[in-house]
């Protein structure tokens, strides 16, 4: 286990002024943060928080985010064998990977975040981690509660739901009575569920004529837990199945990854990792601290 991989922070990790110091330091984040809707960039660096959160702002930002700190690791002669990104992470990893350039990725991300926000709009819900309850348990609560839907296999004890505006009280009592938590997630929509259906289809017509690249390194789809197949076929089904984090790092792990950079916000892939396996290496990079302190472990 001695190749690199480099993981994408998704939707929910984002911050006001995240990444504000690496763009003062390096020109690649600058460029990378300038190519955004001047509104949008405004947002990431000034705020306010609730606007942030909105899908059709928090995707474009984190994406550029996530990018801004794989461009902040090359500026340190770091660079990964392959990667994987979770959820929206998927989207600059695919960019980081070579199926998409960056255009063509900002492009498809702000598309992306105006059909889920359609979508989100249309079929009000939520997302939530639900804490001490196996997979399995999730699962079965999901069925027993009309509206509910298990979204992100995360970890083995952490599963996010994501549900129905209508949903959400019958889904409390159903994870209290089996002595769960539900921890509500900052994002403005039910995801990776068939609440996001009429999204997935906008996303498939639009992905229909387009090339892609062919990658230069690997990356693991959310959808199989595989090296990639055919990008309009995974991306399609990207926002309407769930995420199988925990299924992905497994076998990055088996396929030799046994050092794994965060590269975003945050801290929340680090530490699910490192519950998945606790004898692989684990770091993060969100800012220039966090850049400093790998670039001293790595020389």
């Amino acid at each position: 286990m001695n190749k690199t991989a480099i993981v994408f922070a998704g939707q929910g990790a984002q911050k006001v002024g995240m990444c504000a110091d690496l763009y003062e330091k390096f020109e690649s984040v600058q460029i990378i943060f300038d190519a955004l809707d001047p509104k949008v960039k405004k947002i990431i660096f000034e705020g306010p928080q609730d606007a942030l959160n909105l899908t059709i702002n928090a995707q474009p930002a984190l994406f550029a985010a996530d990018l801004a700190c794989a461009a902040a690791l090359k500026e340190y002669s770091i660079e990964a064998d392959g990667a994987a990104g979770f959820s929206l992470g998927e989207i600059p990893a695919l960019v980081y990977c070579g199926i998409l350039d960056f255009n063509q990725g900002l492009d498809f991300i702000n598309f992306r975040a105006n059909a889920m926000q359609k979508c989100a709009e249309k079929n009000k819900g939520g997302m939530a981690a639900v804490i001490g309850l196996e997979a399995e348990a999730v699962v079965s609560v999901c069925e027993e509660v009309d509206g509910a839907f298990p979204a992100n296999f995360n970890c083995g004890n952490q599963t996010v739901v994501a549900f129905s505006e209508n949903a959400y009280d019958a889904l409390v009592q159903a994870v209290s009575s089996r002595k769960g938590k539900l921890l509500k997630l900052a994002v403005s929509g039910a995801f990776h569920c068939p609440l996001m259906d009429e999204a997935a289809e906008e996303i498939k017509h639009f992905l229909r004529k387009k090339n892609f690249i062919t990658a230069t390194k690997p990356i693991f789809s959310n959808v199989t837990a595989q090296t990639y197949g055919d990008p309009a076929e995974l991306l399609s089904r990207h926002v309407n199945n769930p995420v199988k984090w925990h299924e992905t790092i497994e076998n990055m792990i088996h396929a030799g990854f046994g050092t794994f950079i965060e590269a975003g916000p945050g801290k929340t892939l680090a530490g699910l990792i490192k519950k998945i396996n606790p004898d692989v290496k684990v770091f993060n990079i969100s800012d220039l601290k966090s850049l400093e302190s790998l670039g001293e472990s790595y020389a």
